[in-house]
């Protein structure tokens, strides 16, 4: 590629000039932007190439993991630092006058995701890639994210995220590997050499196109492949409208109505067509992916037989679980293999994450609405009900009641989770506690089944992007103070221990994490046009909303905050600035509600005189991978307040822990592995623990009208969500909220945990005037943070679940650099 800073500088000013058609001193950022991305990208070729071929000669089991989200973030800067060139490029052009950080401002987020789920996937295929095993990616290549999200007078607003608006220079379209996916027709079955074959007649067929993104490896040449699927016509309009006058603008519309399946990320599915969308689309990534998966599986010449020794097909929690009823379609109607030989290989082939325990995203789908999209499909899972049902009988004898419970198909819903378990070799839960959940509460009738198919794989996240390119300046002191083996070997990081306590080390550790804030200080400026004070303790909570990862008790606590200082002006606290960034789900209003909260309590804490210079609130709209990676390094507290029970694992945990933040939690998700790690030492706990929550459900026992009858605090703050005053002011109410709180009793314990949580958070204030305690525990923090690597996570679900290996990376291009 360039083998030094003036080789670089030398190539990218002839690609720059060439591309562009302008001198030097007349290029745009966007014009940088665009450049070097593409000359990256397309270096990355013969390496791409390269690997496939690796993997094809070496014959090892390749991985295909199917998501319906991949937040891969930008992609510039972790290419660059994957390929060991990133600091030759932003040396080279730092001198010839451009700042790699603000050039990486011109990438837009790719949006292909929402949350945790998603992150997740791209952390997993960062880690695949680095570690040389043979995992790629299928998604879907969807047009416009979420939503860009504007807060305008306190309130979400949704504005369409149209990311591809400039294009992607990282993807490339593969009109080759197109395949068509059915939908919807009529099927019809007749005899063929003895045996039955049902064909689909009059679908409506979409073809898929894949755009395909390389993921690249950590200095070890190995690129694999993300799969992004976009939905197109594959009607003619000469052949199909006349070509003419109003049919040709019939196709227009048809045309639209195809395209609509990969337009729109998570298509609102509280009415029948926005959810019959969402399962086509669901359908169109498992029948595209499958097709995709079986092409490549046909280049080897092989017996299906061998499918399982060859191919490992995961899904990222529920949403692509029809790719099992479609593996069957393909197997039997296709390849002609009869039910028992097509389910022996399916079940041997694909694996299972399950991401959560709240019933209302365990997916349901109404019957008649599979039945009549996808009737091939159904006709299989109604098959696959029988058998599973007729099994369970002679299992359970009598047990009417258990094989319900347990049914594929029951009460007019397809319950996707049940389908999964069913067709699946291993089922992993994504932190122990939510593991042990899933084993003795939600999925206790499938676990007693298969005992051997459940197992948990915590998880994990890249340390690469979230640690070495999000907060470089603590990378080097990392490196300066226990060598760089870390950077391939993250529970290396454990070396940070023996220097917990040492003052050098500590004050290194401070003056980075004080850069970070600065730096986060200036964003904030910039969007809200308030000084921030970096002495203070910068206290996080960023993740999607919802109600039960409680934003609103660190809202309630900020109020009661608020309070305190009004009631005695010479209060002594250590100043806080709370940050908050999170997205809604567009239909869910009391999310919203919270939202406009939190931003009434920064209007009126914010400009109080008495209370400005101690308490700051900011919720930082757009919530994003790139906004995280600024927000993250700068975090003295990490908010991890979900109640007991309902988060299934977390991520930004991770994030958080891994950049010297410390966690202020409940034992919930991974915070309990995290608690092991650390102990009080590292985290500050409060609140219920799940047993007890569990028995309050059981027993019903919980008052939430006791609690604000009882403790003052707690019924100020929340008379002042209903009556005028600082939080409520021109009309303005939070009925909603109150009566969630004190009407529907509390779903989610906010009231009673919030006295816990203060005292938490006091002890908090104690402990950070005493920076080298302070300081002590953020290293530690760091040093444990490598248990909790995406690395580490990826080793178990390649060794315990795909029985992959890494694959001989012999042969190197030449792209690694120096980082």
């Amino acid at each position: 590629m360039f083998t030094n800073k003036e080789n670089f500088k030398q190539e990218f000013k002839q690609r720059l000039i060439g591309k562009t058609g302008r001198q030097m001193h007349e290029v745009t950022e966007d014009d940088v932007y665009a450049a070097l991305g593409s000359m990256i990208r397309e270096r990355i070729g013969s390496d791409w190439a390269a690997t496939n071929r690796a993997y094809t000669e070496q014959g090892e089991r390749q991985v295909y993991y199917f998501s319906m989200e991949f937040l891969i973030g930008r992609l510039l800067g972790n290419n660059l630092l994957n390929l060991g060139v990133l600091d030759t490029v932003r040396e080279g052009l730092g001198e010839l006058g451009w700042d790699l950080e603000d050039i990486e401002e011109y990438e837009a987020d790719a949006g292909l995701g929402n949350g945790g789920l998603g992150r997740l996937a791209a952390c997993f295929l960062d880690s695949l890639a680095s570690l040389g095993y043979a995992g790629h990616g299928n998604g879907i290549r969807y047009k416009y994210g979420l939503f860009e999200q504007k807060i305008i007078d306190g309130h979400q607003v949704e504005l369409p995220d149209y990311w591809l608006q400039k294009g992607n220079v990282w993807e490339v379209r593969r009109d080759d590997k197109k395949v068509n996916v059915q939908f919807w027709g009529n099927v019809e079955s007749h005899e063929v050499n003895g045996r039955l074959v049902y064909e689909t007649q009059n679908s409506e067929t979409v073809w898929a196109v894949p755009y395909d993104v390389p993921v690249v490896g950590y200095e070890n040449s190995a690129v694999n492949t993300l799969r992004l699927w976009s939905a197109e016509s594959a009607a003619n309009p000469a052949r199909d409208f006349g070509g003419a006058g109003s049919n040709y603008y019939n196709f227009l519309d048809y045309k639209r109505s195809v395209e609509t399946v990969s337009e729109f990320l998570y298509p609102d599915d509280s009415n029948y067509e926005g959810k019959l969308l969402r399962l086509k689309q669901e359908y169109f990534l498992c029948s595209a992916g499958v097709q995709s998966v079986i092409r490549t599986f046909d280049k080897l010449h092989l017996p299906y037989t061998q499918l399982a020794e060859r191919v490992a097909i995961h899904i990222n929690d529920t949403h692509p679980t029809l790719v099992i009823p479609e593996l069957m379609r393909i197997l039997m109607d296709e390849k002609g293999f009869g039910w028992e030989e097509a389910w022996d290989i399916v079940s041997h082939t694909v694996s299972y994450t399950n991401h959560t325990i709240l019933s209302e995203a365990l997916e349901m789908w109404p019957e008649q609405m599979i039945r009549e999209l996808l009737p091939r499909v159904y006709m299989i899972i109604e098959e696959l009900n029988a058998r599973f049902c007729g099994m369970l009988l002679k299992q359970y004898p009598g047990d009417q009641d258990r094989v319900s419970r347990m049914a594929i198909i029951e009460s007019g819903q397809v319950k996707m989770a049940h389908l999964a378990i069913y067709g699946s070799y291993s089922v992993n839960g994504v932190a122990a506690l939510h593991t042990d959940i899933l084993k003795n509460r939600e999925m206790k009738d499938f676990y007693e089944l298969y005992p051997d198919r459940f197992n948990n794989k915590t998880n994990g996240i890249t340390h690469r992007r979230w640690l070495m390119h999000a907060n470089p300046d603590l990378e080097n002191v990392i490196d300066h103070t226990i060598g760089t083996a870390w950077k391939k070997q993250p529970d290396q990081l454990n070396e940070l221990l023996k220097y917990a306590n040492d003052a050098v080390v500590q004050d290194k550790i401070r003056h980075v994490k004080l850069k970070n804030k600065e730096r986060l200080a200036s964003y904030i400026y910039k969007k809200h046009g308030v000084s921030v004070d970096t002495n203070s303790i910068f206290d996080v909570q960023v993740k999607r909303l919802h109600a039960y990862k409680r934003q609103l008790l660190n809202a309630l606590h900020i109020m009661d905050l608020y309070n305190r200082i009004k009631e005695e002006p010479s209060l002594e606290i250590t100043p806080r600035t709370f940050i908050f960034g999170a997205k809604a789900a567009p239909g869910y209003y009391m999310a919203k509600q919270i939202i406009k909260l939190i931003n009434n309590i920064a209007q009126t804490v914010n400009n109080d005189p008495q209370t400005k210079d101690r308490l700051n609130v900011f919720f930082l709209e757009n919530y994003s991978v790139s906004l995280a990676e600024k927000i993250v390094p700068a975090a003295d507290v990490s908010e991890q307040i979900s109640t007991a029970g309902k988060e299934a694992s977390g991520t930004g945990n991770m994030k958080l822990m891994m950049n010297g933040a410390l966690t202020v939690g409940t034992l919930d998700g991974a915070n309990v592995e995290m608690y092991e790690s650390l102990g009080d030492e590292g985290m500050y706990l409060f609140g219920l623990r799940i047993e007890e929550v569990e028995k309050y459900y059981r027993e019903g026992g919980y008052s939430a009208q006791a609690i604000y009858n009882s403790d003052e605090r707690v019924k100020k703050v929340l008379d002042q969500l209903i009556q005028p005053g600082p939080f409520c002011q021109n009309g303005q109410s939070f009925d909603p909220i109150y009566h969630s709180l004190l009407s529907h009793n509390d779903e989610y314990f906010v009231l009673r945990d919030f006295a816990s949580y203060a005292d938490a958070q006091t002890q908090i204030g104690l402990d950070y005037q005493d920076s080298k305690l302070w300081t002590s525990k953020s290293i530690l923090n760091i040093a444990k943070s490598g248990r909790f690597a995406g690395d580490r996570t990826i080793k178990e679900y390649a060794t315990e679940i795909w029985g992959v290996n890494p694959a001989n990376m012999a042969s190197r291009s030449g792209l690694q650099g120096n980082h």
